[in-house]
């Protein structure tokens, strides 16, 4: 019999321990469920009060910026107008009252929208008060007020800075009344899950309207039965400390404060502004879910007690069930923090996409205006006109806009003009025009004014031209030098012989000349165009300018003096190597600088000068600078985006080829540099080159 009992003795007491090893490893995970559980809480309890505090910061800077406006020189009527834009540019913003340093009311602003019930119930007293605090206190403090009395939302209050002593008038303070609902607004994301309550005390200790009516009642009865709930009141005293931490209130409490048959985490962390009072808050999480985990896990592993194997699949399924729980927390704070800057980013997108935006009201003012259009329109557009919006623009343009927003308002669709040409600003460029109608409810912003500015796209369509021009004049190129190439040299030969037979004094002997220099020009025309269409990319090393430029000096010399020109190449002060081929710079200063002295008349001048440039993000070791100036006949406007075409030329015919500066074109281009032309008629050309410096030398040696 007892031989029997043994092995069921043996089996009980195996069942024993896996059950109590069991229970003891599920509640040690527990625990550090429950610490993992207490640091996402206090994670995303550090996140929302850092977006708070960001909001009330941004309250804060206003103030100052309002305490140093009306700090400055200006008639009391500037300052309104000051105050009441900044009062409508924030919705938040219900009322900017400016009091004397005695405590006196001097100026009182009340918010368009929500003004006749701030005036049937103004605060008087509650921003008396609260501008006399901040007058008592030390320089730049922000005094906030309790919750103001007769307030339905429990939201509003005041918050005020003094102003400076030697402000006009000696002084005082400026008071803003603000709905804060708005501002606390990332605090509603940490209540989306049922078992978060959350506590928030004002800057002077009363329960804010966001706070869990159950918490309120308690921390309300603290004074009278703190000892029935010791952990709210020591959350209650770390909190009116300013402390951040997280602390756990036992199931008995929990049931007690109503909070759930389960632990509660307790995670509190303050929020304030800069120079203000703090605004103490807690979120209180139970742990009821992690508490249903373990109970279901216990029952499974005991109805699997009898088989070791079910144990193991129990506790793998804990394992999966815990770590999908962690994935989704870390899921939800990930959401948590992208909704709780996503107004910010919106606004930056808006202010920094290239086309303009403007905001039209049902009366057809401006109420606001993106940075691409701000930067090129008046100080100070809001509320004004497109005509004031747009002074160099002529009345038939600005009639031409009011006329697409009033169709657009009309019929509740967008209008649109396509690559129109208007004069906006300066000069007149082509745009695309797009009114888009919004909601009819929002008077403010009725209509969208989108203007794309295409001149920058006519450019570079203009551009994209000439380059398939370059390109089809590379293949013809090609084609000519092969078609007309051989044919001329043996027309050349045969002239050359007859003029050997005939002799230099025979009567036709001069036509015959005529002939093989004519031949020798189309050649040299057509070597021309070989080179064109051959050029590859240079294969640059570091050459140093000087020693060129006095090479091209002494070629030019001759050709300067036999025009009587003045020509002077100061590249006197110290340079950086440039990164170029030798040859190829000096081809392009040889045919700029014969250009030049082509276009002075007898006694003229010419100067090429070099200067180091700045360094930029184009090229990690600068570029310099060449600069080739005449006092010649100039260019005329037409013509000033024809000179790099391939054949053009204002020479008279027999003097040109017109590839000359397109070859320097695209040398300079062959080389990372970039050229630019300045001209005008009667006033001389000025062509300038933007030339790379070449790699220092232990530069090389490490990329080498």
């Amino acid at each position: 019999m007892r031989l029997s009992l043994l092995p069921v003795l043996l089996l009980c007491t195996a069942l024993t321990g896996v059950i109590g090893g069991a229970v003891y490893f599920i509640q040690r995970d527990r625990q550090a469920l429950v610490d993992q559980f207490a640091q996402e809480r206090q994670a995303q309890l550090r996140e929302a009060a850092r977006g708070v505090s960001e909001a009330l910061e941004d309250v804060g800077e206003d103030l100052r910026f309002t305490a140093e406006l009306l700090s400055q020189p200006g008639s009391p009527e500037e300052h309104r107008r000051e105050l009441r834009a900044l009062l409508e540019a924030v919705g938040q913003y219900k009322a900017i009252v400016v009091f004397g340093p005695e405590g006196d009311e001097r100026l009182r602003l009340l918010d368009r929208r929500t003004g006749e019930s701030i005036a049937r119930q103004y605060p008087a007293q509650a921003l008396t008060l609260t501008a006399k605090s901040a007058l008592e206190g030390p320089e730049g403090h922000i005094a906030s007020s309790p919750p103001l009395s007769g307030d339905v939302s429990g939201w509003l209050r005041a918050f005020a800075t003094a102003l400076p002593e030697d402000s006009p008038g000696g002084g005082g303070a400026v008071v803003v009344l603000v709905d804060a609902e708005p501002l606390f607004a990332p605090l509603k994301l940490l209540t989306a899950e049922s078992d978060t309550n959350l506590l928030l005390l004002g800057a002077h200790g009363t329960p804010t309207a966001l706070s869990a009516p159950v918490l309120v009642a308690r921390y309300q009865q603290l004074g009278t039965d703190a000892k029935d709930t010791p952990g709210l009141a020591l959350l209650a005293t770390r909190l009116r400390e300013g402390e951040a931490g997280s602390l756990v209130i036992d199931r008995a409490e929990a049931m007690a404060l109503g909070l759930g048959d389960a632990e509660v985490v307790a995670s509190f962390a303050p929020v304030g502004m800069k120079n203000g009072a703090l605004w103490p808050l807690a979120s209180l999480s139970s742990t009821r879910g992690l508490r249903s985990h373990e109970r279901s896990l216990v029952l499974r592993l005991s109805f699997a007690a009898f088989l070791f194997s079910s144990f193991l699949i129990a506790f793998g399924v804990y394992v999966v069930l815990a770590r999908s729980r962690a994935v989704a927390l870390q899921e939800s704070l990930r959401h948590a923090s992208r909704l709780a800057h996503l107004h910010d980013k919106t606004q930056k997108i808006l202010d920094h996409i290239p086309t303009g935006v403007l905001a039209l009201s049902t009366s057809g003012r401006i109420t606001s205006a993106n940075q691409a259009l701000s930067s090129r329109m008046p100080k100070d557009v809001v509320g004004s006109t497109l005509a004031a919006a747009f002074p160099q623009a002529h009345a038939p343009v600005i009639q031409r806009l009011e006329e697409l927003v009033n169709a657009a308002g009309q019929d509740n669709r967008v209008r649109s003009l396509h690559a129109e040409p208007l004069r906006l600003f300066e000069s007149e460029g082509q745009y695309n025009v797009h009114a888009v109608p919004l909601e009819p409810h929002q008077p403010d912003v009725r209509t969208l004014l989108v203007l794309e500015d295409l001149s920058n796209l006519r450019a570079l369509e203009g551009q994209l031209l000439r380059a398939e021009k370059l390109a089809t004049v590379g293949v013809l190129a090609a084609g000519i030098a092969h078609e007309i190439g051989t044919p001329l040299g043996i027309i050349r030969g045969r002239a050359e012989y007859v003029q050997d037979k005939l002799g230099p004094e025979h009567p036709q002997a001069p036509g015959v000349g005529a002939i093989v220099e004519q031949i020798d020009r189309v050649s040299r025309t057509i070597r021309q165009l070989l080179d064109f269409s051959r050029l590859q990319p240079a294969e640059s090393r570091a050459v140093t300018l000087g020693p060129l430029v006095r090479g091209v000096q002494e070629l030019l010399r001759v050709e300067a003096e036999r025009r009587h020109v003045d020509l002077r190449l100061d590249v006197s002060q110290p340079l950086p190597p440039l990164a170029a081929d030798a040859d190829q710079l000096q081809q392009v200063l040889v045919n700029l600088l014969l250009n030049a002295c082509d276009a002075c008349e007898p006694g003229g001048q010419v100067r090429l000068t070099a200067t180091p440039g700045e360094a930029d993000t184009s090229g990690a070791w600068g570029h310099v600078c060449i600069t080739i100036e005449d006092d010649g006949c100039g260019i005329a406007p037409r013509h000033l985006h024809q000179v790099f075409d391939p054949f053009f030329t204002t020479k008279k015919r027999g003097l040109g080829t017109g590839l000359g500066l397109t070859m320097v074109a695209h040398i300079v281009r062959n080389h990372g540099g970039r050229i630019e032309l300045d001209s005008a008629p009667g006033q001389g050309t000025r062509v300038m080159l933007q030339w790379p410096a070449a790699a220092p030398a232990r530069e090389e040696q490490h990329v080498g």
